[in-house]
């Protein structure tokens, strides 16, 4: 005999499909733990006449569930729920910030191959320059040029990650000024680079293009007649995605250069050439530390970043990046310049911005309003909220088994009321089956959260 269902049939209310709706209210009750692994769903045809809809909505309805990992179906016995939010299941993580993996193992084993026949020996066995190889510079300057970033190669100096790109070029400017400027939002491992350096670090307002010019004023002004350093993520900021207008970066290299602030542009999202978003670097070359990286645009194992800084701290950059004293495995440098070379890399950052575009709409057909829609092609995408009630998602979302990004590491002035906080989601390294059941866990915490009284 089979099981009674334990789940009492209902149909919320909305213009969906019968099967959109049968679905999400069975994913509700199973991720609100209503329902538990094991237990039975209702057989399809008397479901169908309870609820008054097609015996094909409920075969579509059972269908997405499955697709979801949420119930399985056993032939001549019925469907089953598959697994409970508060089980042991592996938890869904969205707080990596990477691309997805674009190597396959064939793809790995052919690149190794080519160079066992042709890589230089001298690559291993002496150390390499303390900027790196000049023919590495070069293939570094020519992949910055097709983003529309012309740099020569004596300009750059290539580390391990743009993590030691920024933290070489804010030893370098350390001399000079005591305090860093940012935004109120930004990049935690920045902050910690400025705190452990002993600067004075101040966030600065932001809209939905980034950094405001008006405040970036007030304050350098108010810091007069010290010089500051401005740390800065124009394009596809991390974590809110902002990405500013040409007038919105004229308007803050100008501002620079009235009050003779240096910046340290962060451009690792750039992905694509674009003369309407021209980087700063290039409207303030004189007092720019660009850095750019391989990490978020191609693959993050490489970790090969770049620094190019204004000419007048080359030898402060030069001297940082000595004593920092981690230099780039030689068979990263290799593997860079095959990729470069033989056009690997260009096709996997093609292909890598259509992916990109993929997971945005799936995320944004998921969350919808509740989501800031990322306007360039990135991994991570931003749900802005007050401080407590990110806190409480993040909280929820765990209980789910979705792991993302809580404010507090991004805020430069946590203690301050009203400051601007919300939940970063790092798309990309997260196959696509499970990117899509963790942002319906996320859609159905929200609307839990949404639906709650207070």
């Amino acid at each position: 005999m089979r099981l009674r269902s334990p789940w009492p049939p209902r149909l919320p209310a909305g213009d969906g499909p019968p099967a959109e709706r049968l679905a999400e209210a069975l994913a509700g009750d199973i991720l609100g733990g209503r329902l538990q692994s094991g237990d039975r769903l209702p057989a399809h045809r008397p479901l169908a006449w309870q609820l008054g809809i097609g015996i094909g909505s409920v075969t579509r309805a059972y269908a997405t569930l499955e697709r979801r990992g949420l119930v399985r179906s056993v032939r001549g016995r019925g469907t089953f729920v598959a697994a409970s939010p508060n089980g042991t299941a592996q938890m869904l993580d969205l707080s990596a910030n990477m691309p997805p993996p674009m190597f396959s193992d064939r793809a790995l084993a052919r690149t190794l191959g080519r160079l066992a026949r042709t890589v230089d020996p001298a690559l291993f066995n002496v150390y390499p320059p303390v900027a790196g190889h000049i023919e590495h510079r070069r293939i570094m300057a020519h992949w910055l040029a097709e983003l529309g970033v012309d740099l020569a190669p004596d300009q750059l100096l290539l580390t391990s990650g743009a993590q030691q790109a920024l933290g070489v070029a804010l030893a370098a400017a350390r001399a000079s000024t005591p305090v860093m400027l940012t935004e109120a939002l930004t990049y935690p491992g920045m902050l910690s680079l400025a705190r452990q350096a002993g600067l004075c670090v101040q966030g600065l307002p932001m809209d939905a293009q980034g950094l405001l010019p008006a405040a970036l004023d007030h304050a350098l002004r108010q810091h007069a007649p010290r010089r500051c350093v401005l740390y800065v993520t124009p394009t596809m900021h991390n974590p809110t995605t902002a990405t500013m207008s040409a007038g919105r970066r004229r308007d803050i290299a100008r501002l620079c250069s009235r009050h003779d602030a240096l910046i340290i542009e962060d451009d690792v999202y750039d992905c694509a050439p674009d003369t309407a978003l021209p980087p700063l670097v290039t409207l303030a070359p004189e007092r720019t530390f660009y850095v750019s990286s391989l990490s978020k645009t191609l693959s993050p194992g490489l970790r090969i970043g770049a620094l190019a800084p204004p000419q007048g701290f080359m030898q402060a950059a030069r001297d940082a990046l000595l004593s920092a004293s981690l230099m780039i495995a030689p068979l990263s440098y290799a593997m860079m310049a095959q990729w470069m070379l033989d056009g690997t890399a260009a096709s996997v950052r093609q292909s890598l911005r259509g992916e990109a575009e993929r997971r945005r709409a799936l995320a944004q057909s998921v969350l919808g309003p509740h989501l800031v829609l990322p306007p360039y092609d990135a991994f991570h995408a931003w749900m802005p909220m007050p401080l407590a009630r990110a806190q409480a998602f993040g909280a929820q979302a765990a209980r789910q088994g979705v792991t993302v990004s809580l404010p507090r590491p991004f805020m430069v002035h946590a203690e301050e009321a009203g400051a601007p906080a919300g939940i970063r989601l790092c798309l990309g390294p997260t196959p696509l089956p499970d990117l899509r059941e963790a942002l319906h866990r996320l859609r159905h915490v929200l609307d839990g959260m949404d639906n709650s009284v207070t």
